[in-house]
């Protein structure tokens, strides 16, 4: 109903935790960013886990049927003085595009960005929810059969 997946995503962490990340903010593509996507009575709820970004450094685009999430995690601020010790935590572009089916109602997504986490709450399209279908008809006639 939802998503796109990476097939190189697991081979890229696999090579981060063998060789180790590149270098602090030198991401040579957008890193993905861990998601839980689930559907909760009339609606489909996706959370990204986005720690340490600003609400201003995040953008949503929908394009069709492609909702795009995009955001960036600076440096912390710090002056001349600031050497830093380790520096383990990944900075710049995080990316991440979903294909919604034409069973949700991109025109009405709610987004909330708390605690580090971007919720999404997209609702189930009103021609996607199910339905009773009245049947219409006379009874065939019966006989009565004699014995």
């Amino acid at each position: 109903m939802l998503m796109r997946t990476d097939p190189f995503r697991e081979l890229d962490r696999f090579a981060q935790q063998m060789l180790g990340a590149a270098p602090h903010g030198t991401w040579s593509k957008p890193a993905a960013m861990p998601m839980d996507a689930y559907r909760a009575g009339d609606e489909f709820v996706v959370c990204f886990d986005l720690p340490g970004v600003m609400p201003e450094a995040i953008e949503l685009d929908i394009e069709r049927d492609v909702l795009t999430v995009k955001a960036e995690r600076r440096p912390s601020p710090g002056g001349d003085d600031v050497q830093m010790q380790v520096a383990e935590r990944p900075l710049g572009v995080f990316s991440r595009q979903l294909f919604l089916g034409d069973t949700l109602d991109t025109e009405h997504i709610a987004a909330r960005y708390e605690a580090g986490v971007l919720t999404l709450r997209i609702p189930i399209a009103e021609k996607a929810k199910p339905r009773r279908i009245e049947i219409t008809g006379t009874p065939p006639d019966r006989k009565e059969i004699k014995a």
